[in-house]
């Protein structure tokens, strides 16, 4: 089979909610769903994780290793990440970055005292922005934002500050991989190719986005991609899908998707098609 439907795993968060997003199913009353996983038959072997993000309060001010800081403590990846913005509240942001250079000194002092969380570059968001937060990237996602995010499979997060809660911190393993300066975007992000836009062109994963229409799509042999509908249905390969679904893709796959579909493919940054 070129197409198989993932399962979801539903995440209870503290920053979750209890109304989710077209496509998904509100939970029961008092259960906050943070996230929504789309899982593959063997989760950990998998290159790529892609999740939906619901947020009702700021999420950890945080960080990630790289490949090889992750190897170097035994892990299989590091996590580069990025978000496409489905929906946001007024006033709604995301802080990626430094608003200036740090030492690593600075940084352990800034979130043992709470200063980090407004020394960090607080953007403004709203539907259909995009960003990419390359592992080391000091990050945190703000309250009233819905995101897809697509992202190394790795759930290794270094927690630097967490607005007085009582959940653990990691600041030794933080500050050892975080760089602390201003973000700068990748470059030449969005690239237009024919009739797809160029997200995320690696090192880790591509990133694509397309409209509707009949497409054929051909991965190499033993490297999936991700077919992720933000908004439409259609079919692939006589698998059904709708907006809130994932599919990994194999080989050679047809895709047929509704006139008007909003459409995202990931696949390893080691990958053309």
């Amino acid at each position: 089979m070129t197409a198989t439907l993932l399962t979801t795993r539903r995440v209870e968060k503290p920053w979750g909610r209890d109304h989710l997003w077209q496509g998904f199913a509100d939970p029961a009353p008092g259960t906050k769903i943070g996230e929504v996983w789309f899982q593959t038959v063997d989760p950990g072997a998998a290159d790529l994780l892609i999740k939906y993000l619901f947020t009702s309060e700021k999420l950890s001010v945080q960080v990630h290793p790289g490949d090889d800081e992750a190897h170097a403590r035994g892990l299989p990846r590091g996590k580069d990440e990025c978000w496409v913005v489905l929906a946001a509240e007024p006033g709604a942001s995301i802080a990626i970055g430094t608003l200036a250079p740090m030492t690593p000194e600075e940084l352990r002092t800034a979130s043992e005292d709470g200063s980090i969380e407004h020394k960090l570059d607080w953007k403004p968001v709203k539907a259909g922005d995009f960003y990419y937060s390359p592992s080391g990237t000091i990050h945190a996602i703000g309250a009233g934002i819905t995101v897809i995010e697509t992202q190394q499979n790795s759930d290794t997060t270094y927690r630097l500050y967490d607005y007085g809660s009582n959940r653990e911190l990691h600041l030794d393993d933080g500050v050892a991989v975080a760089q602390a300066v201003p973000y700068v975007a990748p470059s030449a992000p969005g690239r237009v190719a024919e009739d797809r836009i160029i997200l995320v062109e690696g090192p880790k994963f591509v990133l694509e986005r397309w409209p509707g229409g009949q497409r054929t799509v051909t991965l190499p042999e033993g490297r999936p991609g991700w077919f992720v509908p933000i908004t439409g249905e259609g079919v692939v390969d006589g698998v059904a899908w709708r907006a809130g679904e994932c599919l990994q893709l194999t080989g050679t796959a047809h895709i047929s998707a509704s006139a008007g579909s909003d459409l995202l493919l990931a696949y390893p940054g080691d990958t053309r098609i």
